[in-house]
């Protein structure tokens, strides 16, 4: 029931998803008004056995804090969908509602993965000249210190593997500069800890922003504040350039028909850098599956979100996550160990 258009953008999402990859093994559970679902699964010719409809009158507003979302939520249609995540009834969840409140009450029903994680992270599919890279996190987390910014590592390292089929992906932090000495001091720590061989990841070093577009890594680390402002910077810039491209084609008699020719080309352009063509933003770090759509998603991105989920449920991903996270949290409490005795030392001399 949420984003910009509610049901007729997630049903038709199950209908594009369904007829670009075929569907099989997966079904869908539908939660909201029962009479308005119906009447876009009736639309949309989807036979009764793919998807259960679940009733609910409640719905999370697209306008409500996440304070007010949890304390009023439960019943909702967003809570419904992630409780049967937590009840082993769906192996994940999409949806295109709240962000705020999605983040909550998936954090609240399905806890973290391990023990220390504060907050899950939000990855984007960033499209590049080599395929895709992860970016993460994407608007979750305004800050980051140096450990979440290693578990961002951990978490987007395996959302690679899963999602993209990238075999030992390589990993960077998005930083000022490549030099060591460059970035402010929760970065420059990352950098050091993602270096030592204690953590399980192939950490190549510092990237700068235009690396983003270029695909120098499979996956770039960030706190949720930068790496969300450079996330809809290169959105409005995709916008802005497929305006001017389209002004420029017909803008007269010759320009149309050049465009004419160059048809098939410019559609697959355009294809390349829409936004919606890359829809669906994990939330990292919980026990359990969930996927944000953007709110203004057509149903062919909303049903790109639904590949997005089905590929993490049939994958190790959160197996893969819970181990990488216990050799960390032993390597740093190591390290955290180690600095205090030093600290001590210089104290008692």
């Amino acid at each position: 029931m949420g984003g910009d258009h509610g049901p007729s953008v997630v049903v038709g999402g199950v209908k594009a998803y369904i007829d670009r990859y075929g569907g099989e093994g997966v079904r869908f559970q539908l939660h909201g008004d029962e009479t308005a679902i119906r009447a876009e699964v009736a639309r949309n010719g989807l036979p009764a056995d793919v998807c259960e409809i679940r009733h609910t009158d409640k719905v999370v507003g697209m306008d409500e804090k996440p304070a007010q979302a949890m304390r009023r939520g439960k019943g909702s249609s967003l809570w419904n969908a992630i409780e049967a995540v937590k009840l082993g009834e769906a192996q994940a969840a999409v949806s295109a509602g709240n962000t705020g409140a999605l983040m909550a009450i998936s954090k609240l029903l399905l806890r973290m993965a391990v023990d220390g994680l504060e907050r899950p992270a939000i990855v984007a599919s960033w499209p590049t000249k080599r395929g895709f890279t992860a970016v993460l996190d994407v608007g979750a987390n305004i800050g980051s210190d140096a450990r979440q910014l290693v578990e961002f590592a951990i978490m987007g390292e395996a959302f690679q593997s899963a999602v993209h089929g990238v075999e030992k992906p390589t990993v960077g932090i998005l930083n000022v500069g490549s030099e060591d000495m460059k970035g402010h001091e929760e970065v420059r720590e990352a950098h050091a800890v993602l270096r030592t061989d204690a953590v399980p990841v192939n950490y190549t070093g510092f990237v700068e922003g235009h690396d983003i577009a270029a695909g120098t890594v499979d996956v770039v680390v960030t706190d949720g504040f930068t790496g969300n402002v450079a996330l809809k910077t290169a959105e409005g810039t995709a916008r802005f350039i497929s305006g001017l491209l389209k002004e420029a084609l017909t803008s007269g008699p010759m320009a149309k028909m050049g465009a004419l020719i160059a048809m098939p080309a410019l559609k697959k352009m355009a294809r390349r850098i829409d936004p919606s063509s890359v829809n669906g933003g994990p939330l990292l770090g919980l026990n359990g599956i969930v996927v944000k759509s953007h709110g203004g998603a057509t149903a062919e991105g909303y049903g790109n979100a639904i590949r997005v989920a089905v590929d993490l449920a049939r994958s190790d991903y959160l197996t893969k996550v819970s181990a990488n996270f216990a050799r960390l949290s032993a390597v740093l409490d190591t390290a955290e160990a180690a600095s205090d005795k030093e600290q001590t030392g210089e104290i008692q001399s």
